[in-house]
C-alpha cells in the first residue's frame, strides 16, 4: 500500500513539476502567434524638394521598396532621367541612382527628352521598365511631337536597363503600364487623349496587335468628370475581373475604376464616381475654361491637396495592396492650414493609402494628411 502510494506521488509530482516548466513556453508561443504588427504613417511621405516626383510608382523586391516616377522639372522642358528611391520601411526614402540619366545619353538619342510615368513589372523572371519620351530640340524643347512609348529590360530591379524597342507606337502616348494575365500573355495599356491598349511581346518589344483607343475622355453614356483627361490606367485581375484604374483631371485630381472580363475589354465603369482623389474649383482653371467644362458644379474635398492622382498598386509592409500616387499641396488650402507653403510643399510627394476589395470591388479610403495607424 505504501508502495502504490509512493508510485502516485511521484507521478503527480511529475505532472506538476512538467506541467509547469511547459506552460510559460506555451504562453510565449501562442502570445508570438497573435502578436500584431504596426505601422505608422503620414501623409505626404516624403518631404524633401530634392526628391520631389510625380506619378510614383512603387515595387517591393525582398525587403526594400523602390520607387521611380516623373523628375522635375515637370512642363518646362527636358528632366534629368529617370529617379529611383530605396526605402526599408516604406516611410524613410533616399535616392538610389538614376536609372536612365539623361547627362550620360548620347546628342542623337531619340528618348532624351521628359521621361514621363515610368513604371517597373517583374515579370516572367525580368525586370521591364516602361518610359515615355521623345526627342528635345530647339523647335521642340519638350519632345512633344516625338513622345512615345520605349521599354528597356533588366535582370534586377536596380539595372542596369537596355532597351529593347521604341518607339512602342506610331503616335504620342504617355502613361505606360504593363499587366501579365494567368496565361502568361502581357498586355500593354497606356494614355494620350484618351486610353489605348494592345497585346504585347515582351521580348521582341513590339506589339501583337494594333494600338487601339477603347475609350475617350468624352465618350457618350460617361460622366461629366471625365471630360476635362483621362490617363494613367493601371490594371490588376481579381475573381476572374479585370480592373483599370485612371486618372481623371477634369475637377482636380480624381481615380476613377473601370472593369471588364477580358483583358481587351470591353470596358465599363465599375463605379459612376471616382472612388479615391481630390477635388478644387480652382484648379488649373485656365484648362478648364479651354475645355468647355468650367461650369460644372461639385463639392470641393476637405483635404489640403489639390492633386492626390495617376496611381499604381503595389504591396505593402501588411502584405496587403496600397495605393501610390503623388499629392500635391494645395496654395489656396483653408484654415487651419498655413498659406505659406513650405520648400517641400511647393513640389508633389510621394502618397500611399491601403487598398480594399469587398464584394467585387476595390476601394481606397479618401486621401489623408494625419497620423495613421494599421494594425496587420
Amino acid at each position: 500500500m505504501m508502495k502504490n502510494k509512493l508510485t502516485i506521488s511521484w507521478i503527480l509530482l511529475l505532472i506538476t513539476t512538467f506541467g509547469f516548466a511547459q506552460k510559460p513556453k506555451d504562453l510565449k508561443e501562442n502570445s508570438a502567434q497573435t502578436e500584431k504588427k504596426v505601422f505608422t504613417y503620414t501623409n505626404p511621405i516624403t518631404r524633401d524638394i530634392n526628391i520631389s516626383m510625380r506619378d510614383h510608382f512603387i515595387i517591393k523586391v525582398e525587403n526594400k521598396w523602390y520607387c521611380i516616377g516623373t523628375s522635375n522639372p515637370v512642363w518646362t522642358g527636358p528632366n534629368p532621367g529617370v529617379r529611383m528611391l530605396v526605402s526599408d520601411d516604406m516611410i524613410n526614402w533616399k535616392q538610389h541612382s538614376f536609372i536612365i540619366d539623361a547627362s550620360k545619353l548620347p546628342a542623337d538619342c531619340p528618348y532624351n527628352g521628359r521621361f514621363w510615368a515610368p513604371e517597373i513589372h517583374f515579370i516572367q523572371n525580368k525586370y521591364y521598365l516602361t518610359v515615355n519620351s521623345g526627342k528635345v530640340t530647339a523647335e521642340d524643347p519638350k519632345g512633344m511631337s516625338t513622345h512615345s512609348v520605349w521599354l528597356f529590360s533588366s535582370d534586377k530591379v536596380t539595372g542596369p536597363y537596355k532597351l529593347i524597342n521604341g518607339p512602342l507606337t506610331p503616335q504620342y502616348n504617355n502613361d505606360t503600364t504593363l499587366f501579365e494575365d494567368e496565361d502568361g500573355q502581357t498586355y500593354l495599356y497606356c494614355s494620350g487623349n484618351g486610353l489605348f491598349q494592345a497585346k504585347i511581346d515582351l521580348k521582341s518589344g513590339k506589339l501583337i496587335t494594333p494600338i487601339e483607343k477603347f475609350l475617350d475622355k468624352k465618350q457618350p453614356g460617361y460622366p461629366e468628370w471625365m471630360v476635362g483627361g483621362i490617363e494613367g490606367p493601371f490594371v490588376i485581375k481579381r475573381e476572374g475581373t479585370y480592373f483599370m484604374f485612371f486618372s481623371s483631371w477634369t475637377r482636380g485630381y480624381e481615380v476613377g475604376l473601370l472593369k471588364s472580363k477580358s483583358p481587351l475589354g470591353s470596358w465599363e465603369l465599375a463605379s459612376p464616381e471616382p472612388i479615391f482623389g481630390t477635388r478644387k474649383k480652382h484648379y488649373r482653371p485656365e484648362l478648364a475654361k479651354e475645355g468647355g467644362y468650367d461650369n460644372l458644379k461639385f463639392q470641393d474635398t476637405d483635404d489640403p491637396y489639390q492633386e492626390t492622382g495617376h496611381n499604381a498598386l503595389f504591396i505593402g509592409p501588411d502584405g496587403q495592396l496600397w495605393n501610390s500616387c503623388h499629392y500635391f499641396m494645395d496654395e489656396k488650402r483653408p484654415y487651419p492650414y498655413s498659406q505659406t507653403l513650405e520648400e517641400w510643399e511647393k513640389g508633389p510627394q510621394m502618397g500611399i493609402e491601403p487598398v480594399h476589395y469587398k464584394d467585387g470591388m476595390f476601394y481606397i479610403n479618401k486621401a489623408t494628411w494625419t497620423k495613421q495607424t494599421i494594425e496587420y
